[in-house]
């Protein structure tokens, strides 16, 4: 059986999603059929710019990097990317990530031949408290 890994996810991101999604630069670090994990660098372009919470990384990127961190974890798991969209998600801000920086956690809870649902754990990087919390449900798209 091949493999799942850091490049094939880099040429996924690269062929199938928006290029925003790209650039944020998200990076598959180890992937299972459990689940996976993942990291997203530091970058100002997904930091708040003012305010009370300049700096820290916005609401809707922790919200990007974890619908996006399902889907590779579901290829990771399947080996494979399998055509798929969201039909629930919700996620639950905890703590800000003061850096931008987060190391993301993704179980898949089930996998199935239509719907796949998945646990998504957001934190700061190097840090063992969770930032946001999110649920996803996704719908295989193909026969």
């Amino acid at each position: 059986m091949s493999e799942f890994g850091p490049a094939e996810a880099a040429a996924l991101l690269r062929d199938t999603f928006a290029p925003w999604i790209e650039e944020m630069g998200l990076e598959l670090v180890e992937g299972s059929a459990a689940g996976a994990m993942l990291r997203l660098p530091r970058s100002e372009r997904l930091q708040l710019r003012g305010g009370p919470g300049q700096g820290v990384l916005c609401g809707q990127a922790v919200a990007a990097v974890a619908d996006t961190s399902c889907v590779l974890a579901l290829a990771a798991a399947n080996v494979r990317f399998r055509n798929c969209t969201t039909v629930d998600m919700s996620v639950r801000f905890i703590r800000p990530v003061p850096d931008g920086a987060a190391d993301v956690v993704v179980d898949i809870e089930s996998n199935g031949r239509t719907l796949a649902v998945c646990r998504v754990s957001v934190r700061a990087e190097g840090s063992a408290k969770t930032a946001a919390l999110a649920t996803a449900t996704f719908m295989y798209l193909e026969a």
